[in-house]
């Protein structure tokens, strides 16, 4: 996926958010500079840095939203944490190096879900024979391989899913919950690594449970796939993976700016340091997982803020360096927001409709119903704090609020969503500035 070409992955993102091209550009290009950075020899490959990114705009624009689904679409590890969560070394609070942390962690799991996805097969054939013994144990019967034959097919068609059946289940060590400074990277190791060696002193302990065959070939799947992964493997693939393809998105990066006005101590001086404890892992450094060493050199940055009261050159000298590209995002209008609702892949309106359809209930909603939600949404953000896209979530669910309550009696039913519906539900709660306040 990472050979997509930039309006390849424009195209892709295209179909989850709307509009802000620049920063759809923006991010396509970084990625495919990615690409274009494995293909040269090993001196420039280590030297080409990524071109990280800040995205300044208000809240509910789509800044999270185009990170996220660029992850996804190239099936990067991908984290995302709030710049403003961190505190200085020698603070109590989260590390920075935590988020490095994070971030592996992410990967591994990504790994392990592929390479179970990988011995499916396998696992799939292991658990079906578990199921059989447990249904039928192995005796010196002449007819026995007949009858576990027909066992089998019976068990592969789904006539036995609802049988109640008898396995051994590997169960996993308990939790350990140790309480440390996360203040501090090495107690983190400390706290982490703790948790790992209680864990093993257990063991993997037999239980035997009882349930129903088809819940049984699930469990019993996952436990011998779980058996053929290599987890040193899966911890090297893992680092590779954090280190040459993972994203990193900063939020509330503004939060952490010093506005040169008022940068005489206290608050802002913490501020400050917070940008100085992150610029070496955005500079590139080492950081010790319980995976193995991480080298953040090559992972994406790709930090967001509203910037209402700051700007991009209040951030330290050395760190506005290491973010080379600036989009801004552009604030969203009615138009926007009647296309939010209705051409996105996962669009708000195809949302409902599909939710209630489950309760065989047919949402039909008319052009000037949409256009009338879209209305009231962009009212309501300008009443109140302007969150965004996000306000189409809040006025939808008011919306349909009732409909929700008593779909399951208005089975096999159309219900016709519109304007008059949209007027009677929402027109006097969006005017009523003091009720929308508390309820959209």
């Amino acid at each position: 996926m990472e050979q997509l070409t930039p309006s390849q992955i424009v195209s892709e993102l295209d179909k989850y958010i709307i509009g802000q091209n620049n920063a759809k550009k923006a991010v396509a290009i970084a990625l495919r500079n990615r690409w274009r950075r494995q293909q040269l020899d090993d001196f420039l490959r280590e030297e080409i840095s990524p071109k990280n990114i800040i995205m300044i705009g208000p809240t509910g624009v789509g800044k999270t939203e185009i990170a996220r689904r660029l992850a996804k679409l190239t099936r990067s590890p991908f984290i995302k944490i709030e710049a403003s969560k961190f505190t200085e070394v020698g603070y109590v609070g989260r590390d920075v190096e935590s988020m490095i942390r994070d971030l592996a962690e992410m990967a591994v799991k990504m790994v392990r879900d592929e390479m179970m996805q990988k011995y499916e097969e396998e696992a799939e054939d292991a658990a079906v024979e578990r199921v059989l013994d447990a249904l039928l144990p192995p005796n010196e019967s002449p007819n026995y391989q007949e009858t576990r034959q027909k066992f089998r097919k019976k068990l592969l068609e789904g006539q036995l899913d609802d049988r109640e059946v008898e396995i051994d289940l590997t169960m996993p060590p308990p939790k350990v919950e140790i309480m440390g400074n996360t203040g501090q990277g090495g107690m983190d190791d400390l706290t982490s690594g703790l948790k790992d060696m209680f864990g093993n002193m257990f063991g993997n302990r037999k239980q035997k449970k009882s349930v129903k065959v088809k819940t049984a070939l699930k469990l019993l799947k996952d436990e011998e796939a779980a058996k053929l992964i290599d987890n040193d493997e899966v911890n090297s693939v893992a680092v590779q993976r954090t280190e040459q393809t993972g994203i990193i998105f900063l939020d509330e990066i503004d939060k952490i700016a010093s506005s040169h006005e008022v940068r005489k101590g206290g608050a802002d001086v913490s501020r400050e340091g917070v940008q100085r404890d992150i610029l070496p892992i955005v500079e590139g450094s080492t950081v010790s997982t319980k995976y193995g060493t991480v080298r953040t050199d090559h992972i994406l940055f790709i930090a967001a803020g509203a910037f209402h009261f700051s700007k991009p050159s209040d951030l330290i000298p050395e760190l506005q360096g290491r973010f080379p590209i600036r989009v801004e995002l552009e604030p969203l209008v009615k138009e926007d927001f009647v296309r939010i609702l209705t051409e996105p892949r996962s669009a708000l309106v195809k949302q409902y409709s599909h939710l209630m359809a489950t309760e065989q209930l047919t949402l039909d909603f008319a052009e000037e119903a949409i256009d009338a939600i879209a209305q009231y949404s962009v009212q309501a953000n300008e009443k109140m704090e302007n969150i965004g896209a996000r306000r189409l979530h809040t006025v939808m669910e008011k919306l349909l609020e009732e409909v929700s309550f008593h779909a399951p009696e208005m089975e096999r039913q159309t219900l016709a969503i519109d304007r008059d519906y949209v007027d009677t539900r929402l027109k006097s709660l969006v005017e009523d500035e003091d009720l929308s306040r508390y309820i959209l």
